[in-house]
C-alpha cells in the first residue's frame, strides 16, 4: 500500500499545509491512480475495460488500486447481481472534485514535456 506519513516536524506555520498536503498524497499516492481517476472521469468502467486501459498491471494491483481509492471515497463500486457478475466503477462527488487538480495537472504535464522536448 503506497502510504505515507510526513516524518519530521514542520515550522508551526506550516504544519497545518504539510498535514493537508499528507492527505492527498496519502489519497492519489500509487503507481497507477491518478491514471484510474482520469479514466474515470470520462465515464463509467468496468473492472476489465480499466485493465486493458492499463497495459502491464496486474488484476491484484488494480484491486488494490481501486480498494483504496474507495475507501478514500474517490471511487464508486456498484455490483450488480446477475450471471456473469457486472462491476462498474465511477467517481463519487469527492472524486469529480479532483477533476479540476487532474486537469491542471495535465495542463502542467504539456508544458513540462514541451520544455523537455527543447532540451
Amino acid at each position: 500500500m503506497a502510504r505515507f506519513n510526513f516524518q519530521g516536524e514542520p515550522p508551526t506555520e506550516e504544519k497545518e499545509d504539510v498535514c493537508s498536503l499528507t492527505l492527498a498524497q496519502n489519497v492519489i499516492a500509487g503507481r497507477w491512480k491518478i491514471i484510474i481517476l482520469w479514466y474515470l472521469s470520462r465515464r463509467t468502467r468496468r473492472f476489465n475495460e480499466l485493465q486493458r486501459m492499463l497495459p502491464g498491471i496486474s488484476k491484484g494491483i488494480l484491486t488494490r488500486q481501486l480498494r483504496e481509492l474507495e475507501e478514500d471515497g474517490m471511487v464508486h463500486r456498484e455490483v450488480y447481481k446477475q450471471v456473469p457478475p457486472k462491476v462498474e466503477y465511477s467517481l463519487t462527488q469527492q472524486g469529480k472534485s479532483f477533476i479540476p487538480v487532474l486537469n491542471t495537472m495535465g495542463e502542467w504535464g504539456k508544458k513540462y514535456m514541451e520544455i523537455k522536448q527543447k532540451e
